[in-house]
This record gives C-alpha cells, structure tokens and sequence, in this order.
C-alpha cells in the first residue's frame, strides 16, 4: 500500500489567488462566495512548493481572465504542478510545453451532458496517459454521485463508479475529484464518496473538498487505501484558515 500524499493547490479567479466556495460560481452577476482572496501572486504559491518538495499539485482556472496568472504559476514551479480549466485538445500541449506536469481536463470530455469519446481519444495521443488527468468532481443527485461541469454547474448524466473508472482509467495517470457540495466548507469530507474513490478507481484519485484539520487527513490515509491523496485550500494557514501550512508539510514529507 503506498502513502496518502498531500497536493497543494492554486485557484485563480479574475487573475487572483482565491479560495471559493463551491458551486456559487455562476454565470450571473452575483460573485461566488469568497473565504479568501490572496495579496500574493500565484508565482509565491508555486515557489513555496516547490521549496517544499511538494509536486502534483494542481492549477486551476476558475473562469476567464486567468491566463497571465496560470502562466505565472507554471513557469515558478516547471514540471512540478498541473493546470486545469478550459483545456482542449487544441491547447493542451501548448501548457505542457509551458511547463505543466499534466494536464486536467473535464468540460471538453464531457461537452453537452455526455462522455465525449472522440476528445478524449485526441487529448490521449496528443498528450499521452502520463500527461493527462481527468476531473470528476462531482454533486450528489438522487442518492448517486455525478461529474459537474462549467464550473460545477451543471450536472452531466456520467456517474462516478466503478463503471466509470474502469472506462476512464486506461486514458489517465488519475482522477481529481473536487467533493463539490462540501467544497471551501470547511466542514469535514465526504465520507461516501471517499470510500467510491478508494474502492473502485484502478488508478489514483485526488480528493477535494471540507477537509478542516488532521482528523479528516488521516480518515483519508485510513480510508483510502494508499490510493487517495488529498488536496486543502480554505482550512490552511496561507489561505486564511486555522490549519498550519507548514504542519501539513511536515505530516506529507515524513518517510
């Protein structure tokens, strides 16, 4: 069994490092609700972990304007993070050439509701599976979990299983799957899901979404089974919360 590994995360809207609720980015003219809002540019984020030692971490575009600031944070830290957010079959080889580890894909694999097979093809022999990471972040619907997309808004018809990873799992190094209704909560993590993850994926998943402190890191150590690692945002220290950066680090980085 290997080890749960901590993977940190930058997400950028309107340029900015931000911490965001789930699920309240819409197309109105309401902003989504906001836990944090960084003064420092991405490329401090990125810096910071690479000083750490801390890789596969991911960059994600929450929404237009971001570009110049995912750039920033790729070139700070080259072949140590992966970018997520509007990636196409067209652009995808332009980030990794710009210094992405992978790249992290969900709206144009699952365009108009549905697996679409033929992008997903493209974005495998374009990149390769060593390159390429699917997102399934997902919401709970009638008792079952679906992939969300356009900013977790609206739900597809494509399910999160056992069925779907057996599909997907030849196409991708693993899975990143944003918890969407427990997202920048804070409040603990989807126990449910989590125990989805950890016994039916055939490659690694990410996991995403409430963890608040270390009891929640170590049911996902628990849980799932070597082959769930985790990301934190809100609940850190460098993003306005309560839980040590470094304390984090020192758990992740131990033999």
């Amino acid at each position: 069994m290997g080890k749960a590994q901590f993977r940190p995360c930058i997400d950028l809207h309107d340029g900015k490092v931000k911490q965001i609720v789930g699920g309240t980015l819409t197309d109105s003219g309401a902003g989504p609700r906001t836990n944090f809002v960084a003064e420092h540019t991405p490329d401090h984020f990125a810096s910071l972990y690479r000083r750490d030692g801390l890789t596969g971490g991911h960059i994600i575009k929450l929404g237009p304007g971001n570009e110049e600031a995912a750039l920033c944070a790729l070139h700070a830290w080259p072949g140590g993070m992966q970018i997520g957010g509007g990636i196409t079959p067209e652009n995808a080889l332009y980030y990794l050439e710009q210094g992405a580890e992978s790249v992290i894909v969900t709206s144009c694999v699952f365009a108009d509701g549905r697996l679409n097979e033929e992008n997903l093809e493209l974005l495998f022999k374009r990149c390769g599976r060593e390159h390429l990471v699917l997102d399934l972040s997902c919401r709970k619907r009638d008792g079952r979990y679906y992939v969300v997309t356009d900013r977790w808004q609206k739900f597809t018809s494509y399910e999160v299983g056992s069925d779907a990873f057996a599909q997907l799992g030849n196409y991708c190094k693993e899975f990143l799957i944003h918890a969407v209704d427990v997202e920048g909560k804070r409040s603990g993590i989807d126990r449910e899901l989590l125990e989805i993850l950890s016994s039916g994926s055939p490659v690694d998943c990410v996991y995403a979404g409430g963890i608040a402190g270390f009891e929640d890191i170590e049911l996902v150590e628990r849980c799932g089974k070597g082959k769930v690692h985790y990301t934190i945002g809100s609940a850190l220290d460098i993003f306005g919360g309560t839980l040590s950066y470094a304390d984090v680090c020192r758990r992740a980085l131990q033999a």
